[in-house]
């Protein structure tokens, strides 16, 4: 994640907080200042980092917190707060019209920040919420642009207009608008051109769009690992265009995530939504006090479980807690539980969420590609050994071997894995006394 650098550094501050009994004022005034240099070092604007450290201290150096029983606790706290504050607060949604009106957004920003997958990445989102967008294809110079929508919006199901690169912007979005109202779409959102930088061209484009329609929504895409640039452009489109909301792409990028700790400070608007992968489905919701807790290694439990909630199926789900308590457990539901946790992102992605993790995780060498192997393996067998694991002798591996490209060592490995979880399943089946399920709706995917 963007933040591993400044998170690690945060937290070695913080430890030695903790580590002390008592605090004074110069020790905190000490710790802060090496929170403004891993700060600045992270690529957070100047003024912002000043402002922070200046809130934080005024409210750390008091009595109260340096004669609490847990002096270095309280001051962590307050960073944390103050953290939250600097990113926005709360969490804020895309304003959308009501559902038998057409709400007309306008995505914009520079090339290569990945706008037009973001575009259709937002569209999925929407349409999952039973919204009905379309996509329009506005951006008439860059090469393929169109056509890289059209294979985007496909893959979210989504509709996407265009009348080729003939065609002024302008005349393009009053046409998509008219295509809408005539086949009952609720959202419109122009995928407009960016340049390699800001310039007059592409703002007298993006003006003529707003002067000329109601544009409800004027969101930004920058690419967090820009960074200090990524501020300087928001403030120059929200200067000259006036933006809604930002959306941050590549904040799972080895990068230095200053943008995301200032874009809201230096513009007063919003981070509505994080690029957090490459999938189009890798676009999450901004909240800041998840944010916060994730910069300060306390990691994001919400976010994960919104992440298994957003895949929960509760039939089978159902079937599986049945299956533990008879251990009728086989390849098929080992699959199925492979396939929920690539859904949600990936062993790294789940790991890197939990408190604590991120530092562990650093010198950690997690194997991605080791579930597609074990697909390979499990796919490689026939419905029957599937279905029925002990039948699996010496010749069936060799067969199973064979057919996935691996060595029969690969594949004793996942068979003495799927029996230790077996056995492990049964036991927990027996120490729940067969309660499970009463403890509530959510559950993790099976292993993590």
């Amino acid at each position: 994640m963007a933040f591993d650098n400044l998170s690690e550094k945060l937290q070695n501050i913080f430890k030695g907080l903790r580590g002390k009994g008592r605090l004074t004022e110069a020790d905190v005034k000490a710790a802060l200042k090496e929170v403004k240099m891993a700060l600045l070092e992270a690529d957070v604007n100047f003024k912002v980092v000043k402002n922070f450290i200046a809130s934080v201290q005024e409210r750390a150096v008091g009595q109260d917190v340096l004669n609490s029983l847990t002096p270095g606790q309280t001051v962590i706290k307050i960073v944390n707060e103050e953290m939250v504050n600097l990113l926005g607060s709360t969490a804020v949604e895309l304003q959308l019209l009501p559902s038998n009106n057409i709400t007309l957004i306008m995505m914009c920003g520079l090339q290569g920040a990945g706008k037009t997958t973001t575009v259709a990445k937002l569209a999925g989102k929407l349409k999952s919420k039973g919204r009905n967008p379309l996509l329009v294809a506005c951006d008439i110079y860059r090469p393929a642009a169109i056509e890289q929508l059209k294979i985007n919006g496909d893959k979210q199901g989504v509709a996407v207009f265009s009348m080729g690169d003939k065609h002024k912007p302008l005349n393009i979005a009053k046409a998509a608008l008219e295509h809408a109202s005539k086949n009952g779409f609720n959202v419109v959102i122009l995928d407009t051109a960016g340049r390699l930088h800001v310039d007059e061209t592409m703002m007298e484009e993006l003006e003529e769009i707003k002067s000329n329609l109601k544009v409800h929504q004027t969101i930004l895409v920058v690419d967090a690992m820009t960074g200090q640039d990524a501020v300087n452009v928001s403030q120059s489109f929200n200067d000259k265009l006036g933006i809604d909301g930002v959306i941050l792409t590549k904040l799972d990028g080895d990068t230095r995530g200053g943008a995301a700790l200032s874009i809201r400070a230096v513009t007063g608007r919003p981070i509505l939504y994080a690029g957090m992968g490459e999938k189009l489905s890798d676009l999450e919701p901004f909240y800041p006090d998840r944010m916060a807790s994730r910069i300060l290694g306390m990691g994001d439990i919400l976010t994960l479980i919104d992440k298994a909630q957003a895949e929960f199926d509760e039939n089978k789900a159902r079937e599986m807690e049945r299956k533990i308590k008879k251990a009728e457990f086989d390849y098929n539901d080992f699959l199925d539980q492979m396939n929920q946790v690539k859904k949600m992102g990936g062993i790294s992605d789940m790991l890197s969420m939990l408190p604590g993790m991120g530092k562990q995780l650093k010198d950690v060498e997690i194997d991605e590609n080791a579930m597609g192997r074990t697909e390979a393996i499990i796919y490689s067998m026939t419905k029957k050994e599937r279905s029925n694991p002990d039948i699996i002798n010496l010749p069936r591996k060799k067969r199973i071997a064979a057919g996935a490209g691996v060595d029969i060592s690969d594949v004793n490995a996942l068979v003495k894995q799927f029996d230790q979880m077996k056995k492990m399943m049964k036991q927990m089946s027996g120490m729940m006394g067969g309660k499970a399920g009463k403890r509530g709706k959510f559950k993790m995917p099976f292993g993590f």
